[in-house]
């Protein structure tokens, strides 16, 4: 049985990208969901529950770094302990 008093606060911001300054480590031990509007995601890269917004990795399209172009959906957000 998990007991939901010892897991961490979700932070209004974070980042899956261990280069972020937005990316915290004790959160991922952790099992986390994130709706969009209502809808389930799992793709998702980044999020900012204030702003509104998520950040997903463009399928094809690559930065000159050789890492995926993020692409921004807005919508309502909620992250939660799955």
């Amino acid at each position: 049985m998990n007991d939901t008093t010892s897991l961490p606060a979700i932070p209004n911001r974070l980042s899956g990208n261990s280069r972020s300054p937005y990316h915290l480590a004790e959160i991922f031990e952790h099992n986390i969901g994130i709706r969009l509007n209502g809808k389930e995601r799992n793709d998702v890269e980044e999020y900012c529950i204030s702003e509104g917004w998520v950040k997903i990795a463009s399928p094809k399209a690559l930065d000159r770094r050789g890492q995926p172009l993020l692409i921004t959906l807005k919508g309502t957000v909620e992250a939660y302990y799955s």
